[in-house]
């Protein structure tokens, strides 16, 4: 068995125990239905999601309240060209911020927040990351994945008491959980949390700490050594970020979202209390994938802000740029480019408002949608604002600076394009994204006959695993045969009189689920153990499953909005282009889902990293500059200045 890579002070793990502490973490009972499960499962449970759920009244009145005032605030207080010019949120924007109680807009209101629902705070994200995305992150750095949103899920009455009312109003939080050399496999994890009387000493240092430069609290997920007492395991903890022995060591500055604070930060025998131990001992890894079962809506929230404002360009710039004796909207090739836009942002806020409201109503288990939330609108607006720039043309490249200084208007078209490619990184990698959706969406497969491919299991165990499959299938299988998507009026509800007809893709939805569900089993079936390498077949089922999930969703907004806004007919005109536009990619994708050159591409990874294609890379000079590929993240005490910087 092979062992990865390891420094000293790092766990050495097979990866195959790296798989079973990621494993472990899984919530692995489903108590509520899920929508998005079902349809992995190739089954089209409409009635889950429609009628479309609604807030109630009271919440949609506070809500719309505080996006008023929120409005204001980003219209009168925030420049975001100069948060863009000097890489930085000025202070008194994110004291404007607290003041409106912005920290505070997931925390109940009896801890001093201002207690939104899942549906207005991603609202609210939308509005602020649409003024600048860099606002967006902190405040969903602070809320979605910080201190707030563990503690209100696992955290003790003391521990709420002590912190939710600082976190509503006035400190700022963070999460770390990566590492220099430790990313999305946390078996490796190397930060120590040693039980010493009444305190953890902590040691380590963590990489990418979105908010560490400038928090008060942080959220830390240290292992804790297991000893005679103490379970050990990886384990969240509550850390004053001004404790002795925790320093900021470096600001970090990428290639967009240049006003984020985010930092690497070094802990060296930083006591902390038991009492600030969140959860067991051994639950960390559970507690942060949790938090993230909801937290991951925040990105899909900034996404569809983007959307919409890449869709205001488009329409602006496309009616007064005239090519060829008329504007560029009316030439097909730009006229493509707007639909996909508008189609787009359409269904990334059907997915979004949907799985908000189910998040609120808590009626739904929301594991998979949120995360192809995730997954779909961090790929799509990227995609967007790509064709945004395109439309643009040369000023699309340019900088919104450089405009201005010539006499035009500064638009930031090229700005909105490096900051959302982030968010196909931020939370979960879209290859992690499609490797966690995958072992969500094969839960089912797995219960039932996970052991006839597990070589642990002894011929008794696969035996039992066998009879047991042999009767799930034998009940499943005829299932996925037929269903309403092959009658002509099924879903006739979705074709209302004076409509474009969105019935027919719901009947597309419902047989590709099917469709998908079949393809699965065929899969499984031909390479049983070796499934779960077939990482190129996975990421194409869950693609598909997003698709099919947007497609849903878009079709029930636009039903929705036709009985309750002036403005359904173009609802529908909205969502039968989105479907249209979808189905074609769904095609593509179950086409190669048996046809592709996955096989091919391993060979040539193989030679690449064998050195038989070394030939290719003549011809050019390498200016990256010296140094290791991963710093050295070795416990002890900081040796560079501390530029922790707490907003006064």
């Amino acid at each position: 068995m092979s062992l990865l890579s390891a420094t000293p002070h790092q766990p050495a793990v097979s990866e195959r125990e790296a798989r079973q502490v990621a494993e472990a973490a899984r919530e692995q009972d489903w108590r509520k239905p899920s929508f998005a499960k079902e349809l992995f499962l190739g089954r089209f449970r409409l009635d889950l999601i429609h009628p479309h759920p609604m807030p109630p009244d009271e919440d949609a009145q506070r809500g719309e309240q505080f996006l008023a005032k929120l409005r204001d605030f980003c219209e009168t207080r925030v420049d975001s060209a100069r948060i863009e010019r000097e890489a930085r949120i000025p202070d008194e924007v994110i004291n404007g911020l607290k003041e409106l109680g912005a920290l505070g807009m997931k925390i109940d209101t009896k801890y001093g927040g201002l207690g939104l629902t899942q549906v207005y705070y991603n609202k609210a994200l939308a509005l602020v990351g649409s003024a600048n995305p860099a606002l967006g992150a902190l405040l969903s750095a602070h809320q979605s994945i910080g201190v707030p949103q563990p503690l209100k899920i696992f955290g003790t009455q003391e521990q709420k008491d002590a912190f939710l009312p600082r976190l509503a109003r006035t400190d700022i939080s963070a999460f770390l959980l990566t590492e220099p050399d430790v990313g999305s496999d946390p078996a490796r994890l190397a930060t120590s949390a040693v039980p010493d009387g009444d305190d953890y000493v902590l040691d380590g240092v963590k990489l990418w700490t979105t908010n560490g430069v400038v928090a008060d609290l942080l959220v830390v997920m240290a292992r804790v050594p297991k000893s005679g007492g103490h379970k050990g395991g990886i384990t969240a903890f509550v850390v004053e970020a001004a404790s002795e022995g925790v320093t900021v060591e470096n600001r970090n500055a990428f290639m967009g979202l240049r006003g984020l604070e985010n930092g690497v930060t070094r802990f060296h025998r930083v006591r902390v209390p038991a009492a600030n131990r969140i959860g067991a001992e051994g639950a960390g890894l559970k507690i942060a994938l949790t938090t993230l079962n909801t937290g991951r809506l925040s990105l899909p929230a900034m996404c569809v802000g983007a959307g919409k404002w890449c869709l205001k360009i488009a329409r602006e710039w496309s009616s007064v740029r005239e090519q060829w004796g008329k504007p560029v909207a009316h030439h097909e090739a730009v006229g493509a480019k707007i639909s996909f836009i508008a189609a787009t942002t359409f269904a990334l806020e059907a997915v979004l408002d949907l799985s908000s409201q189910m998040a609120d109503e808590d009626r739904n288990d929301i594991r998979i949608e949120a995360a192809l939330a995730k997954l779909f609108g961090s790929e799509m607006a990227w995609l967007m604002a790509d064709e945004l720039v395109q439309i643009r043309g040369g000023r699309g490249f340019e900088t919104a600076d450089s405009l201005a200084a010539r006499g035009e208007r500064a638009v930031p078209a090229e700005q909105v394009l490096r900051d959302l490619r982030i968010n196909r990184i931020f939370e979960g990698s879209t290859e992690i994204m499609h490797l966690l959706i995958a072992r969500e969406a094969v839960d089912a497969h797995l219960s039932v006959a996970g052991d006839l491919i597990d070589p642990d299991k002894s011929l008794a165990d696969k035996a039992k695993a066998g009879a047991n499959a042999g009767v799930f299938y034998a009940k499943w299988f005829p299932k996925l045969v037929a269903g309403p998507g092959q009658l002509p009026r099924a879903y006739g509800d979705f074709h209302p009189a004076g409509h474009v007809d969105l019935s027919g893709h719901l009947r597309y939805v419902e047989r590709s689920a099917r469709k998908l569900a079949r393809s699965t089993f065929y899969a499984m079936s031909r390479w049983q153990g070796r499934m779960e390498t077939k990482q190129g077949f996975l990421a194409r089922i869950v693609d598909i499953g997003a698709e099919l999930f947007a497609m849903s969703a878009v079709c029930v907004r636009a039903e929705l909005l036709r009985t309750t806004e002036a403005y359904g007919r173009e609802a529908y005109q909205l969502a039968d282009a989105f479907c249209g536009q979808s189905r074609i990619r769904v095609e593509e994708l179950f086409g190669r889902l048996w046809s592709n050159t996955d096989d091919v591409d391993h060979k040539v990874v193989k030679g690449v990293l064998g050195g038989a294609y070394t030939w290719l890379e003549d011809g050019i000079v390498d200016p990256s500059g010296d140094g290791p590929w991963i710093a050295d993240a070795t416990p002890g005490a900081s040796r560079k200045e501390n530029v922790h910087r707490p907003i006064s």
